[in-house]
């Protein structure tokens, strides 16, 4: 009778693939067994006991690398080892929970990416008059105010809310917004553009800034990102937004 069996039964035996005990062979964590007289590797059961342990640890999520030191070590050294492998995989699986629960919340929409101090204000801008686009440019405005300004960004949520207030800064807002599905040239625009620098003049606490930049050596260029958002969807804001600012600073009004 022949002592052992085939690659192939021993991976049936063990759980595992043929290509499985190839690749732990090559990794050290298996030795490959002698070639019998016709030439075939006879695996026996100290092989295969070493491939059931190996499964059983690599399945548990050990690292490869890990899995030769481990069954290597003595009685007190393994116990030692698993439990170091246990808080680590109990961090990985916290991770995978946390990263498990935002991925049903953005099922949801976009609203996990903004505090609840922001959803609040959201939450408020129907009543007061905003479209359903108009809240879309102002979700996607905030979420990226929060990652290009985070030091400013509960300053900003505040000034938001100041002016949110205030029914005729709200009105000059939505009339802002409308413009920007005006044509760039429309003559309109220079009259509101008018309207809301005055607006500004006379109230430049309503006017949201964004100050959370000033310390910041790319700060320009973060600033660049958030006031042009939403442009190439609406091109009336560019000329507009232009109008305002140098309307606002011929008054002699410092926007930050």
């Amino acid at each position: 009778m022949t002592d052992g069996v085939t690659i192939s039964q021993a991976a049936a035996f063990a759980g595992v693939t043929v290509k499985t005990i190839r690749h732990y062979h090559k990794n050290g964590l298996v030795e490959e067994p002698e070639r019998d007289l016709s030439g075939y590797r006879r695996y026996g059961t100290a092989e295969l006991l070493r491939l059931v342990q190996v499964r059983t640890l690599a399945g548990a999520g050990v690292p490869l690398a890990e899995i030769g030191p481990i069954l290597d070590a003595d009685p007190d050294e393994f116990a030692t080892s698993l439990v170091e492998v246990e808080e680590t995989l109990s961090g990985k699986i916290d991770e995978l929970i946390a990263r498990r629960e935002t991925l049903r919340q953005l099922a949801h929409g976009d609203r996990v990416l903004l505090p609840k101090r922001a959803l609040a204000l959201l939450d408020r801008m129907p009543g007061l008059g905003f479209s359903a686009d108009d809240m879309t440019t102002a979700r996607e405005a905030l979420i990226l105010v929060r990652a290009l300004m985070p030091e400013g960004f509960e300053e900003y949520l505040a000034q938001i809310e100041h002016g949110l207030d205030d029914p005729k800064h709200v009105a000059i807002v939505t009339m802002t917004w409308a413009a920007g599905d005006w044509d760039p040239d429309d003559p309109r625009i220079e009259e509101l553009a008018t309207e809301v620098a005055e607006h500004f003049i006379a109230d430049p606490s309503l006017m949201p800034t964004l100050s959370g930049l000033q310390n910041r050596e790319d700060g320009d260029a973060r600033k660049e990102l958030l006031t042009h958002h939403g442009e190439d969807q609406r091109p009336g804001w560019t000329r507009l937004t232009t109008l305002i600012e140098q309307k606002v600073r011929a008054a002699g009004v410092t926007i930050p």
